[in-house]
């Protein structure tokens, strides 16, 4: 093998590598955070959890990423660690099938279906078809994605045949024989087959640079088996380096991935080698080739999954050991964050994002509703609750920014950053409502202190905008929970209602007041509370807004309502005087009595 060789595998390899790398990046750009989102959500059963870690692991063609992903599931309290056992478990699985495409490159054969087979038949036309749907893909579509995914694909293959072809020479080289014949030990080949996949963080690289070192014919079973069972235990390097500085759990669950793939090792080496022993196998001593390579590698994952999920509590309660309790962390601060790791994956990240503001959105929701009770009744318990409820707003809305401006700088399909600008411009409006919240509580606070109280029209007045102001915040939660713009669009007219009811309210308190049935005092207080009740009511409107106009691909907020047809100002005005009708506040006239 000469310099030119040497420089032809070295050149193979990168292509290889990159083109793993480019499929895989295209491929979990193109689920979206779909797959991911699933794997989060279905994994209440352990069965499920290994059949979704092996399909998430076969579509994005990464176990590595797949245990990475779990770790920051893990670490940012999404998961639990008797989920996760199964996920690994399955991810281990659902590698093996990168092994059995890259085994495509052994076919041999005269006829021409087999000759299609071959990736150097079909990847030429792959890559054709993918730089053809990448060129003409405009911005982040889905067919420049599958344009990635079919070019990764073309680059992967024809990395593999190149670095097969580089090393072919190596078939009559008595010195590479010796080295192939020294890996035959059972424990350096492990040592081997672990360091190079730690190297490259990738079983699935690593097993193909021992697919295609096949061709020179001196790798033999007796050689082959120990390196890919060394490459099951350096795979686990990728999920430990990723769980540094990481949760308790995090790292619990990388450890749950190295037991495993540790026992299973231990297991398999003790029983093959001991039956070998015994009754010595005829198959150790002759050349491997990559269909037998991929045979043994899904053989022993498989194998692996069967004999230890059983014992998958044993595992988790092993981890736990390993990593001791500690009582000092903070579990709330731990809910509240999205895992950096995740940065890697931006259409997950994005999804992640997504969960995170509809928490957020409730948790508003649900302190703007207990304001207003206590507001009406007031109760200390629930008024301690809203302003934990607004501390936790306020690091919703650093936590979210902080995080997606880090992601802004990502390679994100269109839906995403629309998505993005939506959440970026909502969750202000989120925090300022939960602020607002608070001042409502702290005017209730006032009241109570003082032993004052609303005359009893203006206490029903004020029930009656409390109730619009509720049943506005239920509705920009749902709508946008749910991403439904078409819901949003029925949020501005009650807003309109909500000004119109807050200025009757001020009207009929100015009258109140010159008969004296009012003090100055009391509409001191209740002023603060109309503004804040239709600021409230204003960031309603903004998140509205924005879904709107951003879905729309019109981001002139400000003109949006002014540009309505004919057709959908009738809409409106028939809407808004719904509205007024279903939360009626009668303008009080001279006559009138408390």
């Amino acid at each position: 093998m000469d310099i030119f060789s040497c420089l032809n595998m070295i050149g193979g390899l990168a292509l290889f590598l990159y083109g793993m790398n480019l499929m895989g990046n295209g491929l979990s750009k193109m689920a979206g955070g779909r797959l991911e989102t699933i794997l989060e959500k279905l994994t209440t059963k352990k069965i499920y959890a290994v059949l979704l870690g092996a399909g998430v692991t076969a579509i994005i063609q990464s176990s590595s990423a797949t245990t990475v992903m779990v770790v920051g599931f893990v670490n940012s309290g999404i998961m639990k660690l008797t989920q996760a056992v199964g996920i690994i478990m399955g991810a281990n699985v659902g590698t093996t099938i990168t092994s059995w495409l890259l085994s495509l490159t052994g076919i041999e054969g005269s006829t021409v279906w087999l000759q299609l087979l071959k990736p150097s038949s079909f990847s030429p036309v792959l890559a054709a078809v993918g730089i053809i749907l990448f060129m003409a893909g405009k911005g982040e579509s889905k067919r420049k994605d599958i344009g990635t995914i079919l070019l990764g694909f073309a680059i992967l293959m024809f990395g593999m045949e190149t670095m097969s072809s580089s090393v072919s020479g190596l078939a009559d080289n008595s010195s590479f024989a010796g080295i192939m014949t020294a890996f035959g030990n059972p424990l350096l080949g492990m040592a081997a087959g672990a360091v190079l996949t730690a190297i490259i963080q990738s079983s699935s690289a690593s097993v193909g640079i021992l697919q295609a070192l096949c061709v020179t014919g001196a790798v033999n079973y007796s050689v082959a088996i120990p390196i890919i069972m060394g490459q099951n235990i350096g795979t686990c390097v990728t999920s430990i380096i990723s769980s540094v500085g990481a949760t308790q759990n995090a790292r619990r669950a990388a450890m749950i991935h190295l037991y495993f793939n540790m026992i299973g090792t231990l297991i398999f080496m003790v029983f093959f080698y001991g039956i070998n022993f015994v009754s010595p196998f005829e198959f150790m001593d002759s050349a491997a080739n990559g269909a037998g390579i991929a045979l043994i590698h899904t053989l022993f994952n498989v194998g692996a999954v069967i004999i230890l999920f059983p014992f998958s509590n044993i595992l988790v309660r092993l981890a736990k050991r390993t990593i001791k309790e500690n009582r000092n962390i903070e579990k709330k601060e731990e809910k509240i964050s999205i895992d950096e790791r995740f940065l890697g994956k931006p259409a997950f990240a994005m999804e992640l994002c997504r969960t995170k503001a509809k928490e957020m959105a409730v948790l508003t929701g649900e302190a703007i509703s207990l304001a207003l009770d206590v507001l009406i009744l007031y109760n200390k318990d629930k008024a301690d609750e809203v302003i934990k409820l607004e501390s936790e707003a306020d690091r919703y809305e650093d936590m979210l920014g902080s995080y997606l401006v880090k992601l802004s700088s990502k390679n994100i399909s269109i839906e995403d950053s629309q998505s993005m600008s939506i959440i970026l411009h909502s969750i202000s409006d989120f925090e300022r409502i939960s602020d607002h919240a608070m001042d409502i509580v702290k005017s209730a606070e006032e009241i109570n202190t003082k032993g004052l109280a609303f005359t009893p029209n203006a206490k029903r007045e004020l029930e009656t905008l409390c109730r619009a102001v509720k049943d506005i915040c239920n509705m920009t939660v749902d709508s946008f929970c749910s991403g439904d713009d078409v819901a949003a669009t029925h949020i501005e007219p009650l807003e309109e209602v909500i000004d119109t009811l807050a200025k009757k309210i001020k009207e009929n308190h100015i009258r109140r007041l010159q008969k004296g049935k009012c003090s100055i005092e009391m509409g001191f207080i209740l002023e603060d509370i109309l503004t804040d009740l239709e600021r409230v009511s204003d960031h309603c409107s903004n998140v509205a807004v924005e879904m709107i106009t951003i879905t729309d691909n019109d981001y002139n907020t400000h003109e949006y309502f002014k540009n309505f047809s004919p057709a959908k100002r009738r809409e409106f005005d028939d809407e808004y005087k719904e509205f007024l009708n279903r939360y009626p506040i009668e303008r009080q006239t001279d006559t009138s009595t408390e």
